[in-house]
């Protein structure tokens, strides 16, 4: 099946791992270009050379009220165009009610929460028809996962605000989407799974909870955040789309 994917160009950010370069390879793989970013200026050139001469890397920090300009004049400058963003960020601190500081929460705020909504609206200010933005979510969009509390109350916010602009967008012809990622083996879940006594148990345990009774390999996350924010996918919109495995029971 042909994406409608060459030489659409799309900013991905926090690209330089998990989730985020999952996604940027498989654009890239269907002819797509991209603008990878994270916070290490090392590790995004290491990315953006990975990925070859359709990505160009920029070191930027979600939070900084600069990064969305920054990024949509580089893809234009870089690859002519501006077709698309895809917000990623790595997850806020771990903890229980308790654990959490409100110095994490307020960094947490400002990259997972008010810097996804700076990014989503300058590029709405700047994307014509067909157009997308996307957003990096968590199954905690519909259900709390037990310690990880920062994520639990931001991550639903933001599902609330993409479905806002959802309907505000569409009638200008720019969709927006959201993807619900679940156990997806990355170093991030890898990271909470080895915060338990027993890593390989904990695996084990979640593993039993999925249908498909296994977590999810990177790229089958990657692939459908490509059609996500592919020409193909064109009449979707406002909707947030579990990659879980069928973790999520609910309809």
């Amino acid at each position: 099946m042909d994406l409608g994917l060459k030489d659409r160009v799309y900013v991905v950010t926090g690209a330089t791992r998990g989730l985020g370069n999952a996604a940027a390879r498989e654009l890239v793989a269907d002819g797509a270009k991209v603008v990878v970013t994270g916070r290490d200026e090392k590790r995004v050139a290491e990315a953006a050379d990975e990925l070859g001469p359709n990505a160009f890397g920029m070191a930027v920090d979600n939070a900084d009220p600069q990064a969305p300009a920054r990024l949509i004049a580089a893809a234009r400058e870089r690859f002519g165009a501006f077709h698309g963003i895809l917000v990623s960020v790595g997850g806020p601190a771990p903890g229980f009610v308790a654990d959490n500081t409100d110095e994490q929460w307020g960094a947490a705020f400002e990259s997972v929460f008010l810097g996804a909504v700076r990014l989503a609206r300058a590029a709405a200010e700047e994307l014509e028809a067909g157009g997308v933005i996307g957003f990096v979510l968590s199954g905690s969009v519909h259900e709390p996962i037990p310690g990880l509390t920062i994520s639990n109350g931001l991550r639903p916010g933001l599902a609330g605000f993409a479905k806002s602009i959802a309907d505000e967008l569409g009638p200008r012809g720019i969709r927006v989407v959201g993807l619900l990622p679940a156990r997806i083996d990355t170093d991030r879940v890898r990271e909470l799974d080895g915060m338990s006594a027993d890593p390989e148990a904990t695996r084990a345990a979640h593993e039993s909870r999925i249908p498909l009774r296994r977590y999810g390999r990177p790229e089958e996350f990657g692939r459908t955040a490509a059609f996500l924010l592919s020409p193909a996918a064109s009449y979707l919109t406002g909707i947030m789309v579990p990659v879980d495995g069928g973790m999520r029971h609910g309809f």
